[in-house]
């Protein structure tokens, strides 16, 4: 491997602009590593290889001029295949959709396209980003880079396994209900969620739409902060879009926290947590403190309630979301169908996996007539309380701190066949999403066995350069980013 794909984000545009390697030079190395990896790692579904190139021509031109490259320019990236680039398949890793060819440009798409970032490839996902191990993908599953025998996280495994093998520089995921950080935990790496609506959800394919965010895995905090920065911005295509000014994220990692109020979610430390998770978060305790942070230990008394908040909202919004996929006006078509509901019905059928059909009839069932009320009102008054517990917590502490998930990433196929064990990995990361405010995973350590152990940070609505400033705080004390996946 070119030990140029092995630096962070910042130290290769270190690189490009000193012309110790062109940009067409390391989008071709990326290109060529990815591609030598694929039948080991799974973690792509498509290359865009020519769209990247020319990005890559356009930044080494404006090199040679002598100007200015925006930020990240040059800088090789994968998308998560539910977000569209025109021209190439979004699949969203299911059969429904696996030969649609996007007509148009996701809003994050233009920004990275702007700022000259080659976007190399589309990666395997959850399909609809619908599950935490990245089995569920229609095409093949996704590999953890660390031990080709586990599973590396989901949704958004593909692109977490791209960054951590070295595929990718960086990467771009959507988070529903973990589904950034757990992968980012599993594999090793940084892995953001931001507020609600900080980034555009305009040519995202939903799943849950008042819980999904596009957001970034990198290797070290300040790249995901630029990454953060890129992608910013209000967008008059998506309605619940921030009109809020992008801020330098990067631009605060410096910034003392010395008797800032670091609180630790007790609820989250209790069972079912490993001894070596536990251990972990124990030593991030005490690297805090040892920065001059107050520790303070918090409850959440509703936190208890947000998986069950959670599956009836997420799939609720996803019976709704997925309806327009019926085969009428693009994506796969049941073939001879006898009249319009058998087109509908056996469409869906052939076209939608095992978790997403599941989803879809638990979501269905809440919004139905009798149960409405029973279900989806109160899972939305439940959700406002969890929201509130949150509000009314960081009017004491500035972060809050986690095990981003109760053990290290699992076999592949182990709980497979039992949904709710599946379901409960996401137990650290879902209240996040039900309160909309911004949330990441960092790596803080490994277990007996060699795995990453990640360490999840939660900020107040908005906080994001206080959340990057607490994280790289971390990041500097100790080493884990500096291993990689010996892939």
């Amino acid at each position: 491997m070119n030990e140029l794909l092995k630096k962070s984000a910042t130290e290769q545009s270190k690189a490009l602009k000193n012309k110790e390697i062109s940009a067409v030079e390391l989008t071709t190395e990326a290109l060529t590593r990815t591609k030598s990896l694929e039948d080991k790692l799974g973690a792509f579904n498509s290359f865009t290889e020519e769209t990247a190139l020319n990005t890559a021509k356009k930044v080494d031109e404006k090199i040679a001029k002598g100007e200015e490259l925006p930020l990240l320019a040059g800088i090789p990236l994968v998308l998560k295949d539910n977000m569209n680039l025109k021209g190439s398949k979004t699949t969203a890793s299911s059969k429904i959709l696996e030969n649609f060819v996007s007509p148009y440009n996701a809003t994050i798409t233009d920004k990275l396209l702007t700022n000259m970032v080659p976007i190399i490839g589309k990666a395997n996902l959850d399909e609809f980003a619908m599950g935490s191990s990245n089995e569920n993908s229609a095409f093949k599953k996704v590999h953890n880079p660390w031990n080709l025998n586990k599973v590396p996280g989901g949704s958004s495994g593909g692109s977490a396994a791209s960054v951590a093998a070295c595929d990718a520089t960086l990467a771009l995921g959507s988070d529903t209900g973990g589904s950034i950080r757990l992968p980012a935990s599993f594999c090793g790496i940084v892995g953001m969620k931001p507020t609600y609506g900080r980034v555009s959800r305009y040519g995202l394919i939903a799943f849950a739409s008042s819980l999904d965010q596009i957001g970034p895995f990198s290797r070290t905090v300040e790249d995901a902060a630029n990454l953060l920065e890129v992608i910013s911005g209000h967008d008059e295509k998506d309605s619940t879009s921030l009109d809020i000014p992008v801020e330098h994220f990067a631009g605060h990692l410096n910034d003392d926290i010395k008797g800032k109020k670091v609180g630790v979610i007790k609820d989250l430390m209790a069972e079912g947590v490993t001894d070596d998770v536990a251990k972990a978060i124990e030593n991030a305790i005490d690297t805090y403190k040892k920065l001059g942070c107050e520790i303070v230990e918090i409850s959440l008394p509703k936190l208890k309630y947000s998986i069950g908040i959670y599956y009836i909202l997420a799939t609720a919004e996803c019976s709704s979301n997925l309806a327009r996929f019926d085969g009428v006006r693009y994506g796969y078509r049941t073939s001879n169908p006898e009249n319009l509901m058998d087109l509908y019905t056996r469409t869906r059928a052939e076209g939608f996996g095992p978790e997403v059909k599941r989803r879809i009839m638990l979501g269905t069932y809440a919004l139905s007539s009798g149960y409405y009320d029973a279900y989806y009102k109160k899972a939305q008054q439940m959700r406002a309380l969890v929201t509130q517990d949150f509000v009314e917590t960081f009017k004491n502490v500035d972060i809050l701190i986690s095990p981003t998930c109760p053990n290290t990433a699992f076999d592949l196929g182990a709980k497979s066949s039992d949904p709710l064990a599946m379901y409960l990995t996401d137990i650290a990361t879902i209240s996040a999403n039900l309160a909309g405010i911004p949330a990441m995973s960092i790596p803080a350590g490994f277990d007996k066995d060699g795995m990453p152990i990640g360490l999840q940070i939660l900020a107040p609505q908005l906080q994001e350069s206080s959340l990057f400033n607490f994280a790289h705080k971390f990041e500097q004390e100790h080493d884990f980013y500096k291993t990689l996946a010996n892939i």
